[in-house]
């Protein structure tokens, strides 16, 4: 089986999921398994029925324990540096899927494998989960967002405290933090993934993924520009068949069938 696949929920047509699958090392990436992550993105942004994407692991031991440090071992600079274009591309494969994704958080979840969840937009994570980023630990710093994405969604204090110590940190620590959408017991994992990706598949497909782009362009942007890209972002969303559906389906007391046009 690939190092890492992606699959339709059973009843839920407009969900799917991202597996990793390389438990015997707890989900450590090498380059195949990144090259093989670059190809389901590729393919999840072509497929235009799925609404909402889950990344999770098929082991409740580990999520994701960043990079296989056995394969770098052996690696020059000039290979390490050719290597890591590879795993940039991973990230921003995941970081850039028009649907909102939501990382599923079970076990451990250090260095790249927090990384993997901060590319996403969304965090469920079991109370039983660990997180950390301990690259300065290792002589290096994080290279997958982890600088970049953590200090938004925390403040530069909290995340200067979990780049810099390189520690281990509890799912209790990190949801007091901010950082969780949900903190739930292990066994309610799957279940409450369902109920928020199903919430959000409900809605106007186009409405959500430039609802998407606007909070996290809009956020880099001067005022000035945010505003031109907002109503640009809100002006094509007036001009799309859901938007006369939203409001026919108000007026005619019923659900409203989104088509994502």
């Amino acid at each position: 089986m690939a190092n890492v696949y992606w699959e339709r929920l059973p009843d839920h047509p407009h969900v799917a999921q991202i597996v990793l699958h390389r438990e015997h090392v707890m989900n450590a990436f090498n380059t195949a398994m990144a090259e093989e992550f670059i190809e389901v993105c590729r393919e999840l942004s072509e497929t235009k029925d799925i609404r909402v994407v889950g990344v999770r692991s098929s082991s409740e031991k580990a999520f994701c324990t960043g990079a296989d440090l056995k394969e770098r071992n052996s690696l020059d600079d000039a290979q390490w540096r050719d290597q890591h274009r590879v795993f940039q591309k991973m990230f921003h494969g995941l970081a850039d899927l028009p649907m909102p994704t939501v990382a599923v958080v079970d076990g451990y979840a250090l260095a790249g494998g927090m990384e993997l969840a901060l590319n996403c937009d969304l965090w469920i994570v079991s109370t039983r989960a660990v997180f950390g980023l301990p690259e300065t630990t290792r002589g290096i710093m994080p290279g997958g967002g982890g600088t970049r994405l953590l200090a938004k969604r925390i403040g530069v204090h909290r995340a200067k405290e979990i780049i810099l110590s390189g520690r281990k940190f509890s799912a209790d620590e990190v949801n007091a933090m901010g950082l969780c959408n949900r903190l739930v017991a292990p066994d309610d994992l799957e279940s409450e993934f369902l109920a928020l990706a199903n919430t959000i598949s409900r809605n106007a497909p186009l409405a959500v993924k430039l609802s998407k782009r606007g909070i996290d362009d809009l956020f880099t942007m001067t005022d000035e520009q945010a505003r031109l890209a907002e109503i640009q972002f809100y002006n094509q969303c007036v001009a799309s068949e859901d938007r006369y559906e939203g409001i026919r389906a108000f007026n005619e007391k019923r659900e409203p069938k989104f088509l994502g046009l």
